[in-house]
């Protein structure tokens, strides 16, 4: 006789893997690759920009990684990785036709809609131009609803940039300002080079600072940098929205691992309103 599992043993909905398959693998900077994923069983949820989804390894693990598809197209979804673990590696070495384990998807979004109105700043430093791809596709897709939309994006090195092919087309984009600068030249570039910080001030030179809004996602350093500056500048505190990827492991705010003081990043972020977490980026040990 085959026991019956009782109803509340049955593991949540949110915690069970659906089988995805490799579809596309883009290889990126050195250690980073760009996977388009396809569903084997039912459809893809929609998402929005700024979401993640975990992604999982058959035999090796689990971790939460940003969509960096377009919002606009629920045939596949995209995800650009950087090879920095176990995890992290097995999914960077992944062919097309390779399954692997697809949750989501998960978290507070990047508020984009709420910003119609609003010269809208969107400054990308390193992978950090993966979680805002979806956003920046998603201004694009509706430019009058803005007053002006502009995109400033750091990398360390003109090779570590993401989306070159991208870049290129955006800089022919004329609803869109963009502006790109790496922190160390190399033979053969003719950009702008110094950290993100030194570019936002002739970013807004014809915004009024008041109505701006300000996506910014990177490095924690980097992101903290960038917002104290854009206050200096008169960006309001609460018209800054960051991403803080940290931590996370079950996606529903379950097993604690990404407390941030009295949040869960995975279930009340990883988008956060700059002023909510402003005082808590300042104490070491959160």
């Amino acid at each position: 006789m085959v026991a019956r599992v009782p109803e509340t043993a049955r593991i949540p909905s949110a915690l069970l893997p659906m089988r995805a398959r490799v579809a596309h693998r883009r290889q990126g900077p050195d250690d980073v690759a760009t996977l388009s994923l396809c569903p084997v069983d039912g459809r893809l949820a929609p998402f929005r920009p700024g979401q993640f989804n975990m992604l999982y390894a058959f035999g090796v693990g689990e971790i939460a990684i940003s969509i960096s598809g377009d919002p606009g197209n629920a045939d596949s979804l995209l995800h650009t990785i950087r090879d920095v673990g176990a995890v992290s590696h097995a999914l960077c070495q992944l062919q097309p036709g390779d399954m692997l384990g697809l949750r989501g998807p998960f978290g507070k979004p990047w508020p984009v809609d709420a910003q119609a109105g609003r010269d809208l700043l969107i400054v990308a430093g390193g992978l950090g131009l993966a979680p805002l791809r979806p956003a920046i596709l998603q201004a694009l897709a509706m430019p009058e609803r803005f007053r002006s939309i502009i995109l400033v994006v750091g990398a360390r090195s003109p090779t570590d940039l993401l989306y070159p092919e991208q870049l290129r087309d955006w800089a022919g984009e004329p609803a869109l300002a963009l502006s790109v600068t790496v922190d160390r030249a190399t033979p053969g570039w003719s950009g702008m080079v110094g950290v993100v910080t030194t570019r936002l001030a002739r970013a807004l030179d014809r915004c009024d600072p008041a109505n701006v809004s300000a996506l910014v996602c990177g490095p924690e350093v980097m992101m903290r940098h960038c917002c104290l500056a854009l206050e200096d500048m008169g960006v309001p505190p609460d018209a800054q929205w960051i991403s803080m990827e940290r931590n996370m492991k079950c996606a529903t705010g379950s097993c604690g691992h990404c407390q941030f003081g009295a949040d869960f990043v995975c279930r009340d972020g990883p988008v956060f309103r700059w002023d909510r977490v402003a005082a808590r980026l300042r104490i070491r040990g959160i």
